[in-house]
Order: C-alpha cells, then structure tokens, then sequence
C-alpha cells in the first residue's frame, strides 16, 4: 500500500471523531514521526509502498485513536514555546494559554526591579514540567523550584529537565499540607481549577486519558489551591515579588479578591477573550 492510499484509509477509519482536514493533520505528524518525512517530502512521496512494519505502526495508531486518546499522548511529545517536550499519560497536554502565561510572566520578570541573576522561582503543580523549563532557559541563573504531588509526573518533568540539560529543583509534596521554608521572588502555577461540579462539561477525551489529580480540585472547593498560594505569598513572596496563575475562566473575579492584598493584582483575559490569569506584585 503507498503512503498515498494509506493515507486515505487513515482518514475514512477515523470518519467518526475527526474530520478529514484534522486527520489529515494528525496523518501528517504520524508520517513525519514513523518515515521521517516532512510535509513537503510527504506530498513528493505519495507513491512510496509502505513496508508492513510501518503499516503496523500505523495501524496501532488508528486503534488508539478510536478509544479517543488524544494524539499527542500517542506521539509521545510534542513542542511547547519552541522546546521539544514528552508527555505521558501522567501529565497534562500543554495548552496554548499556558505558553501565553508564559510569555507575559517572562515579559514582566524581565522588567524587574531587582536583580534578575538572584532570582528565586516557585513553580506550583509542575506536570511535564513546562513552566519551570521554560523560566530557567530564559532565566539561566536563577534558582527555580517546582512541586508535585505525582511521583510519575515528576518523573515525566525531570525528564524534559534532563534532556534540555536544565537545572531544576523538583520537590514531591502535596503542596495544599506543605510548609514553605524560604522566600522566593516569584511564585507562579497553573494548579487543578475545574470544581467537580464542572465535571460534566470537560470532553471525555481530556477525563479519560489525562490525570484527574491535574484537572479537578480535590475537594468540592475549585480555588482550594488559590486561598493555600494567597496566604502562602503573604509569608513567602518577597516585597515586589511577582504572582503569575492561570485560573478557571467561570471564577476570575472570585479568585482575583484572594490577592487584594497585593499592592496590585489584575485579572487578564487570554487571547479567546476569557477571564485566565491573575497577575499580582506584592
């Protein structure tokens, strides 16, 4: 079979959960991964006769597929603000509006008052480890720490960590028992917002294949983890130190009064236009 007619049959087995242009996009990645063929040398390879062992990759794609597992769980990676990232089936995916967090934290540290060669970063909630690895390439001399309470997601993050060839100092603890014992200059976290109320509406692809302890708040209350980082930054955010968090768009207000103590705090929208970070200077 060629990859050209292989490609077909890729898309019709998938008719029912992904329409021909988003097959086509996931055929593309896939075909890149298992050939090593890019977009390009894939329309220039249309007659290529596949062999049966990369038909039995591919194969063994489509099945999974069918279960609803997301894509890049398959894959095994995927690219996060420009750095190779893999991910499992103990972290999150990373979401757009986590690189736009990203990039507006990295905006404002740059601006800091202070010295930036002696900063301190909290990271709170790691998963892949995506908000520390990113900090710390553009940070290079800073000393950044990141909590978890997965073992496997910390085994995930440490090894993007390892394979950047970035230092970072990941502690396993459940943060919402964890007494914090040094001050840090900027603390930032994107932890588990959904309320379990909310259940119903987040799409079985995500509930089902990426780790509950990620999503939903583990008690009935959604910003459980936003009232232990307010009275946590009252005590360890250096004065003018920098609060960064991505939080459930449907409880922004609510969220924003736990930092009015802060000598500024605001609720920005992400680029969709909703309530999604919450950006403080103490």
């Amino acid at each position: 079979m060629t990859l050209s007619q292989f490609k077909k049959h890729f898309s019709d087995s998938l008719l029912e959960i992904y329409t021909n242009s988003e097959s086509g996009f996931i055929f593309q990645i896939f075909a890149e991964h298992i050939l090593g063929l890019n977009n390009f040398q894939q329309r220039q390879s249309a007659d290529l006769e596949l062999s049966d062992e990369n038909i039995n990759k591919f194969q063994q794609i489509i099945s999974e597929l069918k279960t609803g597992k997301p894509y890049l769980q398959i894959l095994g990676e995927t690219e996060f603000y420009g750095m190779r990232i893999f991910l499992d089936e103990n972290v999150l995916i990373p979401r757009p509006e986590t690189e736009e967090l990203l990039e507006f934290a990295i905006q404002k540290i740059s601006n800091l008052k202070f010295q930036i060669s002696n900063l301190k970063i909290l990271d709170i909630g790691t998963g892949s480890g995506i908000i520390p690895l990113v900090l710390k390439k553009h940070f290079t001399e800073a000393e950044v720490s990141s909590i978890d309470f997965s073992e496997k997601a910390l085994g995930t993050a440490k090894k993007n960590a390892d394979f950047h060839q970035l230092e970072i100092n990941f502690i396993h603890a459940d943060y919402l028992s964890l007494d914090l014992h040094q001050k840090f200059d900027v603390i930032i976290s994107n932890p588990p917002y959904i309320g379990i109320d909310e259940a119903n509406d987040i799409a079985d692809s995500v509930k089902e294949f990426e780790p509950k302890m990620a999503l939903f708040s583990p008690t009935s209350d959604a910003l459980i983890f936003y009232r232990k980082i307010a009275e946590d930054s009252k005590k360890y955010l250096n004065k003018n130190g920098l609060l960064f968090l991505e939080i459930n768009q449907k409880l922004g207000e609510e969220t924003l009064e736990l930092y009015q103590d802060f000598s500024h705090s605001e609720l920005i929208k992400d680029l969709s236009g909703n309530d999604r970070f919450i950006f403080g200077i103490k």
